[in-house]
């Protein structure tokens, strides 16, 4: 089913006025998203959504690569790492700069990876 209004991301404080615990802070005030914002965060949720994808994320992390570098680093194929940066860059998870005959690829920003770092430590809680 489509989202055709705007969604309002908080609860009203109503609820945490029933128990009055120390630790419980009132509600902030609603972040109303978009439609557009919405199917925007899940483009880029789905571009993060490989497995693939999230160990070239954790790679770039730690510093700017070429795509043999990241061969060499994930033992896959040069035409899949290639494949998997197309929908990162698309996405704007990763950037190129030419250098000479290469192509080095970075994150955007470290903002993106800390969704991977999280849903790894997350997962990683439970086994």
């Amino acid at each position: 089913m489509p989202i055709t209004e705007p969604i309002a991301e908080s609860v009203s404080g109503a609820e945490h006025d029933e128990h009055p615990c120390p630790d419980v802070r009132p509600a902030p005030a609603p972040v109303v998203r978009t439609p557009a914002t919405l199917a925007a965060a899940g483009d880029l949720l789905r571009a993060l959504a490989a497995p693939v994808r999230i160990a070239i994320v954790l790679q770039l992390l730690e510093s700017s690569r070429c795509v043999h570098d990241l061969v060499d680093a994930l033992q896959v194929t040069q035409p899949l790492i290639s494949q998997h940066l197309r929908v990162l860059k698309s996405a704007g998870v990763v950037e190129g700069t030419r250098q000479g005959r290469e192509v080095v690829y970075s994150l955007v920003d470290d903002h993106l990876a800390h969704i991977v770092v999280d849903a790894l430590a997350h997962v990683e809680e439970d086994a």
